[in-house]
């Protein structure tokens, strides 16, 4: 277990060290370009890969040169990310417990409302500075380039997604012949226009928020794997800590470090008593 613990350490670390390269690359790429979806996803490719690039330099010198406070810095740094993780695990579950699609009849697709949604989540995406980006993001994405040449009976047979339900069409209980019953207030933020369309109605942003809920439950089950996979190296790593510290104290491994043995205080008495008997017989 002396030589395996920092082998396997080393060798873990020096493949997330190669990894965190290409991370930090694409969100210096991303920096220098103009799309405004890109540069919203900059800042936190850029953290996750100095992030990984410094706790798997400080893992891989720990372990491989039996560096003691490169591994106690690397420990730490582990136990604060895997605390991270959990609590992003549990955030994560909490905030995305509450939404859903509802069933609209005669149709393939389902309906999205904002209400439906966690306080935390609503208030996120009614921000203007982040919703202009998501809607910047969308119009880029050209999602809803196919579904303003649909017919009616492709509206019947035809399934969308969230954000195309949601921002590509006016709600299915807007009633535009003329009546003067009270509607949906997003009947009355549709526009024909392509670059108008449904993007300021609540159905929109309620859309992106099941798209965003779908993929934080992908991320959340990811994130356990993760936690599960952590904790086991971090074990690991704490048995290659303690190699390095055994090896900064320049005892090889299974010697005896005792330099001398402290007698009890009546050895001498015995001793003095059993050469007197010699002496005499």
């Amino acid at each position: 277990m002396y030589r395996f613990s920092n082998s396997v350490i080393g060798f873990l670390n020096l493949l997330t060290l190669l990894a965190s390269i290409p991370i930090i690359g694409a969100g210096l790429w991303m920096a220098r370009s103009s799309t405004t979806c890109e540069s919203f996803l900059q800042t936190p490719l850029l953290v996750v890969g100095f992030i990984i690039l410094i706790i798997s330099l400080a893992g891989f010198i720990g372990a491989c040169f039996h560096v003691a406070w490169a591994l106690w810095v690397y420990l730490l740094v582990m136990l604060f990310l895997i605390g991270a993780l959990m609590a992003l695990t549990i955030f994560g579950f909490v905030v995305t417990d509450q939404g859903g699609g509802v069933e609209v009849p005669g149709r393939m697709y389902k309906e999205y409302h904002l209400d439906s949604y966690s306080p935390w989540l609503r208030k996120r995406i009614k921000d203007p500075h982040y919703w202009m980006t998501v809607k910047t993001c969308i119009l880029g994405s050209k999602t809803c380039a196919k579904v303003v040449f649909w017919t009616p009976l492709d509206y019947l047979t035809k399934d969308m997604s969230p954000v195309q339900s949601g921002c590509c069409k006016p709600p299915s209980s807007c009633n535009y012949a003329g009546t003067m019953l009270a509607q949906d207030p997003d009947c009355y933020w549709w526009s024909n226009n392509p670059n108008g369309l449904c993007y300021e109605c609540d159905s929109c942003k309620a859309g992106v928020l099941e798209e965003v809920r779908r993929d934080w439950h992908k991320l959340s089950v990811l994130n356990i794997v993760m936690i599960v996979f952590l904790i086991g190296i971090y074990s690991v790593g704490c048995c290659a800590f303690r190699n390095s510290r055994r090896a900064e104290t320049d005892y090889p491994y299974g010697q005896n470090r005792m330099s001398k043995v402290h007698p009890r205080w009546d050895f001498h008495w015995w001793r003095r008593w059993h050469d007197w008997r010699h002496q005499i017989y």
